[in-house]
């Protein structure tokens, strides 16, 4: 796999993570206004670098997070599982 194509892979994989972690963390501390800020800070990080992946590579999901265009591209790319990253 090209390594820009592992790194935007890699960058989603970090911000998905620390979202995650700040969504549990604010679970438990709904008024720490700075683990909010945070929160966004790194979900708006995780969307750009997300909708960068698809614009170049095509979707990470099937179903329900990105608009296609005219024709159904989603069974034309190899599935991000199907890449040398994930083996």
């Amino acid at each position: 796999m090209e390594s820009d194509r592992r790194d935007l892979l890699n960058e989603i994989l970090e911000y998905h993570f620390a979202c995650i972690e700040l969504n549990l963390y604010l679970d438990n501390n709904p008024d720490d206004e700075d683990a909010l800020c945070e929160y966004n800070m790194y979900f708006e990080k995780f969307q750009d670098v997300k909708y960068e992946y698809e614009d170049r590579y095509g979707p990470l999901t099937n179903f329900g997070y990105v608009p296609d265009c005219y024709q159904w591209e989603w069974v034309d790319n190899p599935w991000p599982w199907d890449n040398e990253f994930y083996k």
